[in-house]
């Protein structure tokens, strides 16, 4: 039995160093930081079996452009417990806590060719995406992200809104793909970009690989060529008005869905 439990005290922020260097095999972020975050509007949250700390999300104040939300920085689970629903659990507790806390925003980045999170972020959390930064930390060592520019989407996950709140679905069954996808030699996964594309449809599908790790494993070069490709098509859809709502998963490989954010019912449900 998995227990999700608000994170507060030194001991339990020890804890959560430990997980982030069992996750990552970096450097855990120090203890006087995640303990002033917590204490000035931050909140991090754990994932419990019994005593044992499995997972954890980790938020942080921020204000931008004289609106605050919450940063949610971090999520880690322990490899034994993933795919469990876990980081599900865990977004959902940290909204609890921020919505009683008066923020109705809460903005995290990921990679937007790592699909797992996406699914989460997008499809089951109803978070968007509409802003696209380059190189977000710069060069990263670790195995997830050594060799590659580490681009990332940031989620705005309005918490309050009737599209959170309601859990509204776009139909996108009339959606048109802004690029195509074929095998290489290899048997890998290539992207086909379309020259002169003029955004006026509704809906809009971007074709992404299903396990960019195993690609990037057998073929960096074409890692690569993914993420230029998918940078150019994403930042030209995003400066056209449109965001990124959901992932699909399809037999060879998933796919974004895109929407004009104007369509999106962003207002507060409460």
């Amino acid at each position: 039995m998995i227990e999700i439990r608000e994170i507060k005290t030194i001991e339990q922020l020890e804890q959560v160093q430990q997980l982030e260097l069992n996750v990552w095999g970096m450097s855990a972020i120090p203890l006087h930081q995640t303990l002033t975050a917590v204490k000035n509007g931050g909140i991090v949250v754990g994932a419990y079996q019994e005593d044992k700390l499995v997972g954890f999300s980790y938020g942080f104040a921020g204000f931008r452009e004289g609106k605050s939300y919450l940063c949610s920085h971090m999520l880690g689970i322990d490899e034994k417990y993933r795919s469990l629903g876990i980081g599900e659990k865990l977004k959902y507790e940290q909204r609890a806590i921020a919505i009683e806390r008066g923020y109705d925003l809460m903005v995290w980045t990921f990679d937007p060719l790592e699909t797992r999170n996406a699914y989460l972020n997008l499809s089951k959390l109803k978070g968007i995406c509409y802003t696209y930064i380059e190189n977000c930390y710069g060069e990263m060592q670790d195995g997830f992200n050594k060799g590659l520019p580490s681009d990332r989407f940031e989620v705005s996950w309005h918490l309050t809104s009737n599209y959170v709140v309601n859990d509204i679905t776009i139909e996108v069954a009339d959606a048109k793909p802004v690029a195509s996808c074929e095998l290489t030699k290899q048997g890998l996964l290539c992207l086909k970009m379309t020259e002169n594309f003029e955004f006026v449809e509704e809906l809009y599908t971007l074709p992404v690989p299903k396990d960019f790790q195993a690609l990037k494993a057998q073929n960096p070069s074409l890692a690569l060529d993914w993420r230029f490709k998918t940078r150019t098509i994403l930042k030209q859809l995003f400066s056209a008005g449109y965001a990124a709502i959901s992932l699909q998963q399809r037999e060879c490989y998933n796919e974004y869905v895109l929407v004009k954010k104007a369509a999106l019912n962003l207002e507060g449900a409460f």
